[in-house]
């Protein structure tokens, strides 16, 4: 039976990854420091046979390197991270401690072992800046960070890439598109939309809400990395990436809609509302996956349209992931300089 180390684990995609591995009977791990967007509730009712959990910051190298001694991991997908743009804005020190200095102490406790792992390091298309016209970056595309979140995620790219090189490490880097779907901390754009509607209130659009993201469904991202595992070669990157782009004014408009087809009455406030910009805004990202399909024979297998009605569904089945998390966390305007 292989066995993974999922770090960042009780986090969205962490936890959606987690349930994954379990479901195909592979034994996990999962590390977490429990950082304000990390939530028990996105773990309730999983089978514990396979499963063990440890509560440690990935800084702790001594920690981490006597984990990968008893636990012997085949492989290890690194998603703990600070990851929201705003916040990084506001304070970006969390950021370097947690997604770089992290990523450092991870790779030095890997390092300091003779066993050999594979190392998942999850990073992001935000690496790559603002993507113009209708170009798609490709895995060669030059790193132009904006924000000191992918600044952050960029620098720990640089990190890996240079321990392949230096020390032979075993591991691959992954950029993936904006993720959606259950478990999403409700300070990002989608679950936040859908939490304010259930609680009437307006929904906060950047700008003009022209803004482009990619889209996909947090279960094909996981299917990906899996595949990447037993696939993906050493210092290599790979685009992950759905290739459905929408504007953010498109996106809310679609959410509003679903919740208009289902008869939930819509309260007064739920109207949406343009505010001012954050700092650094790139208008545009997207990813040519090209390479992930040719090597991995991976496709995304659900459909925006299918995504978000599954989203939907399961924030309007799960009213407690909102009420465990205080509302100081996500209802506060951030990145305001």
């Amino acid at each position: 039976m292989k066995r993974f180390i999922v770090t960042g684990g009780y986090g969205f995609i962490g936890s959606n990854l987690v349930r994954l591995l379990l479901k195909k009977k592979f034994k996990v791990l999962n590390i977490d420091n429990f950082s304000y967007s990390a939530q028990k509730y996105n773990l309730r009712g999983i089978s514990k046979k396979n499963y063990i959990f440890k509560k440690i910051d990935i800084n702790n190298r001594n920690k981490l390197r006597k984990i990968l001694i008893n636990f012997k991991p085949h492989g290890i997908f690194n998603l703990a991270a600070d990851t929201h743009v705003d916040r990084s804005i506001d304070d970006s020190s969390n950021f370097i401690k947690n997604n770089i200095v992290g990523v450092f102490n991870l790779l030095e406790a890997i390092k300091s072992i003779k066993t050999k792992i594979k190392l998942i390091h999850v990073s992001t298309d935000e690496v790559y800046g603002d993507i113009k016209g209708a170009k798609r970056s490709n895995e060669k595309y030059t790193y132009d960070p904006s924000s000191p979140y992918s600044a952050s995620k960029a620098s720990s790219d640089h990190l890996v890439t240079s321990y392949v090189k230096t020390y032979k490490l075993n591991a691959l880097i992954t950029n993936c598109s904006n993720n959606y779907g259950p478990r999403q901390f409700p300070e990002k754009i989608i679950p936040k939309m859908i939490f304010n509607i259930i609680q009437n209130k307006p929904l906060p659009i950047y700008s003009k809400g022209k803004n482009s993201r990619e889209w996909i469904y947090v279960d094909d991202h996981c299917e990906a990395l899996i595949k990447l595992f037993f696939k993906g070669k050493k210092g290599e990157k790979y685009n992950i990436g759905s290739g459905f782009n929408c504007n953010n004014l498109f996106l809310v408009n679609s959410i509003l809609k679903r919740f208009k087809k289902r008869k939930i009455k819509i309260g007064s406030k739920v109207k949406i509302k343009l505010v001012r910009d954050r700092p650094g805004h790139d208008l545009r990202y997207a990813l040519n996956s090209q390479k992930l399909k040719r090597t991995t024979n991976w496709r995304p297998r659900v459909t925006f349209e299918e995504g978000i009605e599954k989203t939907i569904e399961w924030y309007i089945q799960n009213p407690e992931f909102f009420k465990n998390i205080s509302k100081k966390l996500f209802t506060k305007r951030l990145g305001l300089l």
